[in-house]
């Protein structure tokens, strides 16, 4: 048949496009190498699939930005893919990682913890970090806590000035204002200590400020919103090595419903992250997201253990801690307590 009178002019159109995209691609520097460097990364990502751990973390670590350039990180070190499936407070993740949904658990040291370790559903317990709670009050400072050199000296203040001071009834709050009025040997008196009797556990702030009130609450939530701090309160003392509370790391134990190949790569994830590297790593990820936010497992001192014991007992926690040697870097001295009168960022 013979060509239609249209045909020349469609071969030459087709002729001007691919004239045109060669063009294109000449005329912008690495744009052909960029595509074709894109589609050979993209088929060596489908050849080879990485192992997954699926990971279900305390809402914290991810809101502060540690844990998602911690689990990068750590999944470039071991040839996985860390994938977190779930990011809330323990009443959310808890579930998640005892249906099997998630391999490994990161969640504060708690009851919880200990209940998912007599029921089998995991492995002993391990602490892997500390987050830090903090003494917020009214920029006034009646008490002068300020200028006190810890936390215990500053509720010590509070008490003997009988300034107010809520009792947050947060489980990590509570833990770390029990062990300082213990330390300090301060009986709370229903004339300055008064209960939290806020909505919800974000407005205990609200409720210190409206009383111009002292309260002790965790420093991420502050931080990064939300728990925000009312006009006129301000975080008055931080960086006490004995206002921080452990994050543990679970593995499945017998009962959960893990596999034996799923089992062994989040057992390697946990081993690494109480690990000299890991540490490292930890650190790392804590300066980039702007920290302190985390700390390293060895940052609160274990009375009558030495740092290059290789497991203790958590002093704070009753649980066991797995250290370090001492010449690793993340293994100085924590800094003393900072006493601000700015607001928290």
């Amino acid at each position: 048949m013979a060509p239609t009178a249209s045909e020349p002019h469609q071969r030459h159109a087709r002729c001007g496009l691919a004239t045109a995209a060669t063009l294109v691609f000449a005329c912008v520097p690495g744009m052909a190498a960029a595509q074709a460097a894109a589609a050979e990364k993209t088929s060596a990502v489908e050849a080879v699939a990485l192992p997954t751990v699926r990971v279900a973390a305390v809402g914290g670590l991810a809101l502060s930005g540690v844990w998602p350039r911690l689990a990068q990180q750590a999944g470039r070190a071991l040839g996985l893919q860390v994938d977190t499936v779930a990011a809330s407070p323990k009443e959310g993740v808890v579930p998640v990682f005892e249906r099997g949904d998630a391999e490994l658990l990161l969640i504060h040291a708690s009851d919880e913890a200990l209940g998912l370790q007599a029921s089998g559903h995991a492995a002993p317990v391990r602490v892997w970090a500390w987050n830090e709670h903090v003494l917020v009050g009214p920029g006034a400072d009646p008490a002068q806590v300020r200028e006190a050199p810890s936390g215990e000296q500053a509720l010590r203040r509070i008490a003997d000035t009988g300034a107010p001071f809520i009792a947050f009834r947060d489980p990590g709050s509570y833990t770390v204002v029990q062990r300082l009025w213990r330390r300090a040997g301060i009986r709370p008196d229903a004339r300055w200590a008064h209960t939290d009797t806020s909505a919800s556990s974000q407005a205990v702030l609200l409720q210190a400020a409206a009383m111009g009130a002292y309260a002790v609450v965790g420093h991420i939530p502050v931080a990064f919103g939300k728990m925000p701090l009312p006009a006129g309160m301000q975080v008055l003392v931080q960086g006490d090595p004995q206002m921080r509370r452990p994050y543990v790391v679970l593995t499945p134990g017998p009962s959960h419903p893990a596999g034996t190949s799923a089992r062994a790569h989040a057992l390697r994830l946990a081993d690494y992250l109480v690990s000299p590297a890991g540490q490292a790593a930890l650190l790392a990820a804590d300066r980039a997201a702007g920290g302190p936010w985390l700390f390293a497992l060895d940052s609160v001192a274990t009375a009558g253990v030495s740092p290059s014991t290789a497991t203790a007992t958590s002093a704070a926690s009753g649980l066991p801690v797995a250290r370090t040697p001492a010449a690793a870097p993340h293994a100085s001295p924590p800094p003393a307590p900072t006493r601000s009168g700015t607001t928290a960022p």
